[in-house]
């Protein structure tokens, strides 16, 4: 058992939830965090993850990732690195599975989208969104709005990467009512998540690309740490087939990323004595090793340029872009191809009606957005697989 940390985050003093709440008949013997984390999982906007982008829009294959996949591959990876420095799993954990929540239907390109129709209303944003949403949109409980989660997971979802200067209107309007101290650096919990985050996207996207036949091996080969580990799964397993040994290349790059957060990490909490202390820290704690940081770069280069840019991915990309946009723009000017229940609530006054259109379309799965798309157009557009 490794001892907790002495600036790890503590559920016996959290700084507690928005609303109040009775805790006679309490359901179980569970930490504040594991009812955050609970409750995320148990909601309607997690499981929509299942339907949601995350490289490859609307894969005729099961064994690509999705929304929901990534965010259960990013909470193991940010398990372990959280337990190895004595943090708090369970918010980790919390935070790693709701982190993206906020995303719209067919990922960035949707995002995109949102962004444009919204410029007039303050834009779109997809980390916000993921806050709003269970601040304010998922709403299971008959006292309250929304999942009513703690103080902690809320700041560490709203600034994991960092302090936020200018927040945006959705940001801003949440942070006025539950304050989030939005001018220091989060919790260790928050940063793990967020590094963990990339070392899974990293990785699987680069197994998922390989699958597809977006990226070549030998160009892959060409950064070095990545010819590195490649040459010690060739000399390891030398007769074991190439999938193997590409799935192999995978984990071997998932666990030296793991290690090198965790030497580091520790490297730059030497010294501090309590949360206080990373909050008022200079620069993240929990990251990449300056080297190490710089050889992640180059590989998020290459995959920009090989995969997230690649031709047929940007043509697809730009179809589900217009599938976002036109819905959008349909509901605009006609509310009664809203849902009831979304009609019934539409706010006359802007920008809280456009902000409202844009709450259920950020909601919707990439099979839904398409099928509402082709059921007030005729048709969506041709072409929105390319695997």
């Amino acid at each position: 058992m490794i001892d907790r940390a002495p600036f790890a985050a503590d559920p016996a003093t959290s700084r507690g939830r928005e609303f109040p709440e009775d805790r006679e008949g309490t359901r179980g013997p569970r930490t504040e965090f594991q009812r955050d984390r609970d409750r995320i999982i148990h909601s309607i906007s997690f499981r929509r993850l299942r339907s949601k982008t995350q490289v490859f829009i609307a894969p005729d294959g099961d064994h690509y990732r999705t929304r929901l996949t990534h965010s259960l591959e990013v909470a193991q990876i940010g398990r372990v690195i959280a337990r190895t420095l004595g943090l708090d799993e369970d918010l980790t954990e919390a935070l790693c599975l709701a982190h993206d929540i906020g995303h719209p239907p067919f990922g960035h390109a949707g995002e995109k989208a949102l962004s444009q129709s919204m410029e007039k209303h303050g834009g779109f944003d997809h980390n916000a969104q993921s806050l709003r949403t269970l601040m304010r949109l998922e709403s299971p409980y008959c006292e309250h709005e929304g999942l009513n989660l703690t103080w902690e997971l809320l700041e560490g979802l709203a600034k994991h990467n960092g302090p936020v200067a200018s927040p945006g209107w959705a940001l801003a309007e949440l942070d006025a009512e539950f304050p989030l101290e939005l001018q220091t650096y989060p919790s260790l919990e928050a940063q793990v998540a967020a590094v963990a985050d990339d070392i899974a996207y990293d990785n699987h996207d680069i197994d998922d690309g390989l699958r597809a036949g977006f990226l070549d091996l030998d160009e892959l080969l060409e950064i070095d740490f990545v010819a590195q580990q490649w040459r010690t799964v060739e000399k390891r397993f030398p007769s074991a087939p190439r999938e193997r040994q590409l799935r192999e290349l995978v984990r071997g790059q998932i666990g030296m990323m793991v290690n090198d957060v965790i030497e580091y990490t520790r490297k730059m909490t030497r010294g501090m004595e309590t949360m206080e202390d990373v909050r008022r820290a200079d620069s993240l704690s929990a990251h990449f090793s300056p080297v190490f940081a710089a050889c992640e770069r180059e590989l998020k280069n290459f995959m920009y340029d090989r995969l997230y840019y690649h031709p047929e991915q940007l043509d697809t990309a730009e179809k589900a872009r217009e599938v976002v946009a036109k819905l959008y723009a349909a509901y605009e000017q006609d509310a009664a191809l809203l849902s009831d229940d979304w009609r019934q609530n539409l706010p006359e006054e802007e920008p809280a009606r456009s902000r409202h259109i844009a709450d259920y379309i950020a909601g919707m799965t990439d099979r839904f957005a398409m099928q509402q798309c082709a059921r007030i157009y005729g048709s969506a557009p041709e072409g929105l697989s390319n695997v």
